[in-house]
């Protein structure tokens, strides 16, 4: 059992019988994210660190959009991060004083800047996803691949859920 587990052991109804949400599988589910978000806050923390000692927890998910998508415009990542404007301007400014992006010129609108990952900030973000990823196979060494599968499938299915 974990901190916080799922409730010490009481059995979640399969089925929902109504919309209260005070029914178990909603009270488990809510213990259950809050430990998992808890766990993964204290870990965003440690992987912006191995990144560089300098970076903010918060930029560490910046500099991974940018190694998933790509050069994007401030505008985008404030609005996938839901951050403001000047959060947004503060943390590049950040990340782009320890050298990890770089700004150029919207080719489609000269007003506008692109942000995007330095070739160093590329091979922190990737060796610290790496490691992660390492991790997970580790700790999950013993789970059947079907169910890592599925764990994930949920999990986007939840993300999705929430992006509405």
């Amino acid at each position: 059992m974990h901190e916080g587990g799922n409730g010490g052991g009481r059995e979640v109804a399969s089925g929902v019988s109504g919309s209260g949400t005070d029914q178990p599988e909603f009270l488990a589910l809510e213990r259950e994210l809050t430990v998992l978000l808890r766990r993964a806050r204290a870990n965003q923390g440690e992987m912006a660190r191995e990144v560089h000692p300098d970076l903010e927890s918060s930029a560490y998910g910046l500099l991974v959009r940018l190694d998933e998508c790509g050069r994007q415009r401030a505008t985008e990542l404030a609005a996938y991060i839901g951050v403001g404007k000047a959060t947004m301007s503060r943390q590049l400014r950040a990340l782009e004083e320890l050298g990890l992006i770089a700004r150029e010129p919207d080719p489609a609108d000269g007003r506008a800047w692109l942000v995007a990952l330095t070739q160093e900030g590329h091979d922190r973000v990737s060796r610290v996803r790496e490691a992660r990823r390492a991790r997970y196979a580790r700790r999950l060494a013993d789970w059947d691949p079907r169910e890592v599968v599925e764990l994930a499938r949920l999990l986007h299915q939840l993300n999705r859920g929430m992006e509405k």
